[in-house]
């Protein structure tokens, strides 16, 4: 077989990849390459059948587990609101169960007692726990007065 042949095949199935992300497309695109290559050199069509099956089977048997497991682990860094949970923040305006505003990395933001029974007051310290919206839900670090 022509060795365009298989760059069009690869080049549909890395397409079909974009689309489905199952990894298995993508992994079969690139034994498509190698035989390919393959063709191009020379080698008869059982040769080429030989190496699209071999890189295939290497892909989907070694590769994609390999790629799967690194997928489905947790990532390591937090971003956004979820790296604020946590953190210790000041009180700016005393908090309650309704309203509040604490300074939290050098930005002021609305703010809410976890324990509804609470009322912050301020200057205290306080750890935030969760971010709802815009709002941080926060508990004194200290025992209150």
């Amino acid at each position: 077989m022509p060795w365009f042949v298989w760059l069009l095949a690869a080049a549909a199935l890395g397409a079909a990849e974009f689309f489905t992300l199952t990894l298995v497309l993508g992994l079969l695109a690139g034994a498509a390459l190698v035989a390919a290559v393959v063709a191009g050199v020379g080698v008869g069509l059982l040769g080429q059948l030989l190496a699209l099956g071999a890189t295939a089977a290497a892909g989907l048997l070694l590769v994609r587990p390999v790629a799967l497991r690194q997928m489905a682990q947790p990532s390591l860094s937090h971003e956004g609101t979820d790296a604020l949970i946590g953190r210790r923040a000041e009180v700016v305006r005393e908090v309650t169960a309704t309203h509040g505003l604490i300074k939290l990395s050098g930005e002021e933001w609305t703010a809410r007692s976890l324990d509804e029974s609470l009322v912050i007051p301020v200057g205290a310290l306080v750890d935030v726990m969760e971010i709802d919206g815009a709002t941080a839900i926060v508990y004194p670090r200290e025992l209150l007065p």
